[in-house]
């Protein structure tokens, strides 16, 4: 699959600990882009942040949290992404998701070459 020049980067920020169906929100969403077929997903773990509530979370030894920032980003062309974000107005109870436009540089893959 190769992207156009003119793609959509969708960021959806959410918690560790938060969950959809008791599984994890950063898995279901993943799994959905996947199965959609959207042309790929990353998901970042922050080592602190805070959100509406601003609760800090953070990895520092002192104030140790198990609900760390997620950070996902998912690239693809607008006629994929915004179908996309309806299913996660639909899904997500919490969380902040953005888009923007971006310029695709390149998009390649080895394709089983070696």
């Amino acid at each position: 699959m190769n992207l156009p020049e003119k793609a959509i980067r969708l960021r959806i920020f959410t918690g560790e600990e938060n969950r959809i169906n008791h599984r994890p929100t950063f898995e279901v969403i993943v799994n959905e882009a996947r199965k959609r077929g959207l042309a790929g997903a990353t998901v970042y773990r922050g080592v602190m942040g805070y959100g509406v509530n601003s609760q800090v979370r953070t990895t520092s030894i002192l104030r140790l949290s198990e609900d760390l920032p997620m950070i996902i980003e998912i690239v693809d062309t607008a006629e994929k992404i915004l179908p996309f974000e309806d299913f996660l107005k639909e899904t997500l109870t919490e969380g902040l998701v953005t888009s923007e436009e971006v310029k695709v540089v390149f998009h390649k893959h080895n394709e089983g070459k070696k």
